[in-house]
């Protein structure tokens, strides 16, 4: 499994994901935790992670989960093509539901074990991988609905790390204040976690683990 965990952006290591890569330099950008954007300020950000994405010698285009929801089939026989899934942050509950709308939450763990492709994101694009979002209400809305979306929550992480993240831990960024909360959250109920600070990656490739700061 080849996951690359960062607190914002591409973190201070960018060319570490490029080395994650394998042969398969096509990228897919999940952008849907923005969803609740206009269009004009998502196609800003898209575009932001196009630009990153391409200087690292990757081929980006991007994989909006909404035209796959309940087309599982569909997605499944799409994801193979990428060498790389990128998932950029914003509304983690949001994120959430896309991806179990669509079935990427049940065909990227395959994926992952066969060392098919490797998974890239940051804040939200990471969160989601841990075992659950409870806590995460205290830094997301819980309650974001963007169009197409059915309303209810998932709580439920994808359990592809064994621990929560605490992402953008004080650090320059609007949601720190709200990371602490999350943060004792965590201490409180005696959950495994792990915060990063903006510009710091979890990298696990195969059985190896590292923080890159």
């Amino acid at each position: 499994m080849r996951l690359f965990l960062s607190s914002f952006r591409l973190g201070r290591q960018p060319e570490q994901l490029a080395h994650l890569v394998k042969e398969n330099r096509r990228a897919a950008i999940i952008l849907n935790a923005c969803d609740t954007l206009t269009e004009t300020d998502r196609q800003l950000r898209l575009q932001q992670e196009m630009t990153a994405l391409t200087e690292l010698g990757l081929t980006p285009v991007e994989l909006d989960l909404r035209h796959y929801f309940n087309k599982t089939e569909e997605l499944a026989a799409l994801l193979p093509a990428f060498g790389l899934i990128w998932v950029r942050g914003g509304n983690s509950f949001v994120l959430r539901r896309a991806m179990r709308t669509s079935g990427f939450d049940t065909l990227l763990p395959d994926l992952l074990r066969h060392d098919a492709l490797a998974y890239g994101g940051y804040s939200a694009g990471a969160v989601v991988l841990t075992p659950s979002l409870r806590g995460v209400e205290l830094v997301d809305d819980v309650e974001a609905c963007p169009a197409g979306y059915a309303p209810e929550p998932v709580w439920e992480g994808l359990n592809l790390v064994p621990y929560a993240l605490a992402p953008h831990y004080r650090s320059e960024h609007p949601e720190s204040a709200a990371v602490e909360q999350l943060v004792q959250y965590y201490i409180d109920h005696h959950i495994s976690f792990k915060a990063l600070r903006d510009g710091e990656v979890i990298l696990i490739d195969g059985e190896q683990e590292t923080v890159l700061s």
